[in-house]
């Protein structure tokens, strides 16, 4: 089984912004040591709590720090930016870094209503357009606009020997028809989506039309899991992580992920503790053998070539060894 890495850069309530992101690094680099795949880092805008605005500045300052790893967007949020200009960021990303760049693609606005404004102009209508900046950037990064296209005569510099390879995510049948129409790899996020995505997966691999000669469907599922050397400290671990999505939902989490102790303390209405049953549910939490057991199910039953762990805990020393227990419970 091929594992990769979803990093949100979640700050913790005793941590600044500046140590989340370096906190970011030292994962990626545990996760190129440990043997996992690829490593993704999200966009998101003045989420409280959330580091990471500019994945493709991250991107770099990580590349620079790194030897092998494959390293990506989860996802550039394509509807605020002209493709033209992703093309030229993520090939200026691939020629630094050769055959190691992801371009994750993505349509949800990452942040309020204002921020949205404040980012892009007519962004429900970029939206409403995506399937065709999609193919834009698609033809920007291969370089193949027909002739006489209004773009034929211009090229996204500099041109990388191994272009960055463009993944579609997404939780909905409609991203995955679109991957398949476009003979992309598809990411579905199960950690955010309560659709079916067994059935949306079947869809994308049935669907799929090659855009190059020997492409085949390419399948990452996407979820949020917390490994602890026994169930009971993982379960405690993943507390933190739990209660800061409750306080999100209420508008509250301003001060980033709570400490356990914080988390224990947290007074849960009834509602509320229903929630966390359902929040649970959604996520893979437990020792190393029980975590290896739902991750190849999670993988029989989404006919997946490659699973991605989101991981957000307090403490990073506790996230870096979820991933390390994984790992070695896995390869």
């Amino acid at each position: 089984m091929r594992l990769s890495i979803l990093d949100q850069s979640p700050i913790s309530s005793n941590q600044t912004a500046y140590d989340a992101l370096n906190e970011s690094m030292k994962l990626v680099q545990a996760g190129e040591a440990l043997g996992y795949t690829r490593y993704w880092i999200a966009e998101h805008h003045d989420l409280p709590g959330l580091a990471c605005s500019a994945p493709e500045v991250m991107l770099s300052y990580i590349g620079a720090n790194t030897n092998h790893i494959r390293i990506g967007s989860g996802a550039i949020l394509l509807p605020h930016y002209r493709p033209y200009k992703v093309a030229e960021v993520f090939n200026t990303l691939a020629t630094l870094f050769p055959n190691r760049i992801d371009i994750g693609i993505g349509r949800a606005p990452g942040g309020s209503a204002e921020v949205t404004n404040a980012l892009s102009e007519n962004f429900l209508q970029q939206v409403w357009n995506f399937p065709i900046l999609v193919k834009e950037l698609l033809h920007f990064l291969d370089g193949d606009f027909p002739a006489g296209h209004e773009y034929s005569s211009i090229s996204a510099s500099p041109t990388p020997e191994n272009p960055a390879v463009p993944w579609l995510l997404g939780t909905s049948k409609k991203s995955a028809l679109l991957a398949a129409e476009n003979g992309m790899p598809y990411t579905f996020g199960h950690f955010m989506s309560d659709n079916d995505g067994a059935a949306i997966i079947k869809g994308y691999i049935e669907t799929f039309k090659p855009r190059k000669e020997q492409q085949t469907p390419q399948v990452i599922v996407t979820v949020s899991a917390i490994c602890g050397e026994t169930t009971e400290q993982a379960e405690e671990i993943a507390l933190s992580n739990l209660i800061w999505s409750l306080q999100k939902e209420k508008g509250e989490g301003h001060q980033g992920v709570p400490s356990i102790e914080e988390a224990k303390k947290y007074m849960l209405t009834e509602k509320e503790m229903e929630s966390l049953k359902t929040m649970r549910q959604n996520m893979i939490i437990g020792n190393p053998h029980e975590v290896k057991q739902k991750l190849f199910e999670l993988q029989t039953n989404y006919q997946a070539n490659e699973i991605m762990i989101n991981t957000i805990t307090y403490s990073p020393e506790d996230r870096i060894q979820s991933y390390k227990l994984i790992a070695e419970e896995v390869f």
